[in-house]
């Protein structure tokens, strides 16, 4: 029995980065998968509202500690929030299921992790996306680690991809006028600021965006003032993908990015739209607006 029958995943299914390895104390992997605990005995919970990631995501009650090592629903919540936009990103219609898998497994008698091969479809669609915003695939969802030869969550044959696909803009350019979008695009960033588009290059896979010399700081966060005047932004394996921004450079922009290697890389691009009432709310918030720690996703 290779995979979960459809009806125990109908139960278990409707629909950037934590390590794996944890210290001695709590949690290890072992050969055959299983999680050891030196500390709490597993006990059942309801998945709080407030969990973003997996709140209604087609079961009601979790398992902790979970098969991360998080022994608390703080830590969870704490290092779930970080992968809320991937999931947001529609790369692959697993994704959800494959997170919620580990970070809030559910309630059973024997834990079930998800199979390599749900892990690999997943990783094989979104890592483009996860790349655009200088994130590489994490070691805690190293594929090798879930099982193939043994009972495991996996997509029900009747569940595929969506024809159409997750959407074909250039991930940071998702011209969303949504403040929960714009902020997300904002946690995956260093700093925003204020500015026009002078010039923009293809550069082998990516895009080279030049800015007009005017460029108003919204938050600076890693950007000190003397980078701001010389910096240059790329899109990242954005050579050939939609970008409608950058085909107007009589607009302000509200312009994200984050320093990753020797580039600074573009992770988010919207228009400066004071008449929209969505667009005021994120600009207010954005100063003040806590992130979820980003380490090693969207």
């Amino acid at each position: 029995m290779k995979n979960l029958l459809p009806i125990l995943w109908i139960f278990i299914w409707l629909f950037v980065f934590p390590s794996l390895r944890a210290s001695e104390d709590e949690y290890i992997w072992n050969s055959d998968m299983e999680i050891h605990s030196y500390g709490k005995s597993p006990q059942c919970m309801d998945i709080p509202e407030d969990l973003r990631l997996c709140f209604n995501v087609g079961y009601r009650q979790m398992l902790l500690p979970n098969l991360l090592g998080h022994e608390t629903i703080a830590e969870v919540k704490q290092q779930a929030g970080s992968w809320v936009p991937l999931v947001h990103k529609a790369c692959h219609p697993g994704t959800q299921v494959l997170l919620c898998s580990l970070f809030a497994p559910v309630c059973l008698e024997t834990r079930i992790y998800p199979c390599r091969r749900l892990c690999e479809d997943v990783r094989d669609s979104c890592t483009p996306i996860m790349e655009a915003f200088g994130f590489p695939w994490p070691e805690m969802l190293k594929c090798d680690k879930f099982p193939q030869d043994d009972v495991c969550i996996s997509m029900n044959s009747n569940d595929t991809v969506n024809s159409a696909g997750p959407s074909s803009v250039c991930p940071p350019c998702d011209n969303e006028m949504d403040t929960d979008v714009i902020l997300e695009h904002m946690c995956a960033s260093e700093f925003a600021i204020k500015a026009k588009i002078k010039e923009v290059k293809k550069e082998n896979l990516d895009r080279q965006i030049i800015l007009q010399d005017k460029r108003k700081p919204v938050k600076l966060g890693s950007l000190k003032r003397q980078d701001l005047k010389k910096l240059v932004l790329y899109l990242k394996n954005g050579a050939d993908c939609p970008c409608q921004q950058l085909e107007n450079t009589g607009s302000n922009y509200l312009i994200m990015g984050r320093w990753v290697g020797k580039q600074y890389i573009l992770t988010g691009i919207h228009k400066w739209e004071k008449s929209s009432n969505e667009f005021k709310k994120a600009l207010k918030k954005i100063k003040s607006h806590k992130c979820q720690a980003f380490e090693s996703v969207l």
